[in-house]
């Protein structure tokens, strides 16, 4: 009774390889995937960023990422608080003060930042002789003669991140550290050999990105 189970099943365990093996060789769809075994397990479903999707149990459309809290700040970005306007151009030369230290480092990173992003036009010694900037119809102007050479800081880094006339604004191309860095070196094309120039009158306290304008600022100068 033993030995005709296992001839049985050795029987049929061999009509079932070689039938698999006959099929197998047959022609078929080259495109078909064949037999999927649990197709959820390939094909789950999946959500995408910035997409939208719906709701099985409600039927309402739904973002797939979550939007952020109203007044967020993303993390390591610092709020400019000076309006692209007179009054924030103003009010960014009294109170705005340069957060970096003039150490020979943050001079060295601020030349090369400069020979990437202002060379072009302001050449290389600031006096507005770069090979862009003799083909435009206002030759940028010398940093170190006539009102530059007496910019303060707060002004460069306001006209670094808005743009002014014909420069366009660099906050998207510069974090607000190397935008920083890139005045120090302006400074020193100012003045060269000599000392950054002096704030403007009405300044009450050096104010570092970020700060909250003195009551003393108009109210327009903020953003």
């Amino acid at each position: 009774m033993n030995k005709n189970v296992i001839r049985i099943v050795s029987a049929m365990s061999l009509f079932s390889c070689m039938t698999i093996g006959f099929t197998s060789c047959q022609k078929h769809d080259e495109n078909s995937p064949g037999v999927e075994f649990m197709p959820d397990m390939y094909r789950s479903p999946s959500l995408e960023s910035n997409m939208a999707y719906t709701s099985l149990e409600t039927g309402e459309e739904k973002q797939a990422n979550m939007l952020p809290v109203k007044g967020a700040i993303a993390r390591g970005y610092m709020p400019y608080i000076y309006g692209n306007d007179t009054a924030g151009y103003s009010n960014a030369g009294k109170y705005l003060r340069n957060p970096l230290g003039r150490t020979e480092a943050n001079l060295k990173q601020g030349e090369e930042l400069y020979g990437k992003f202002c060379v072009h036009c302001h050449g290389a010694t600031g006096q507005g002789d770069g090979l862009v900037g003799g083909k435009l119809p206002g030759a940028p102007p010398s940093y170190s003669a006539g009102a530059l050479k007496t910019l303060p800081e707060g002004k460069i880094f306001h006209s670094i991140t808005y743009g002014k006339g014909l420069m366009g604004p660099h906050a998207p191309l510069m974090t607000q550290e190397e935008r920083w860095k890139v005045v120090l070196f302006v400074q020193k094309l100012q003045n060269p050999g000599g000392t950054a120039p002096a704030a403007e009158a009405n300044t009450v306290v050096p104010a570092a990105e970020g700060a909250a304008v003195p009551a003393e600022a108009p109210a327009e100068g903020k953003k």
